[in-house]
């Protein structure tokens, strides 16, 4: 019998696995700022609820670009 096939990721997964890898990258996490952009392909909807989601952490910050581009900080907090 063979086993199924892998499920395909949604476009939303697929957006949020490509920014994820650019702020996990090192130079980002140095430099605690990544900047990101919205792909031709992908969809606005996606994009609009993947920045709405990053918005809810309380130490990032977001900043709009006149390119499209989104430019995000974080800190780090400390431990008590």
């Amino acid at each position: 019998m063979a086993s199924p096939a892998p499920a395909t990721p949604s476009s939303f997964a697929l957006l949020g696995t490509r920014i994820q890898k650019i702020i996990n990258s090192p130079a980002a996490q140095r430099s605690r700022a990544a900047l990101i952009y919205r792909l031709e392909h992908e969809s606005p909807e996606d994009w609009l609820t993947l920045l709405d989601e990053i918005a809810e952490n309380d130490n990032v910050t977001i900043a709009h670009r006149d390119d499209g581009g989104v430019q995000l900080f974080w800190t780090v907090p400390q431990d008590d």
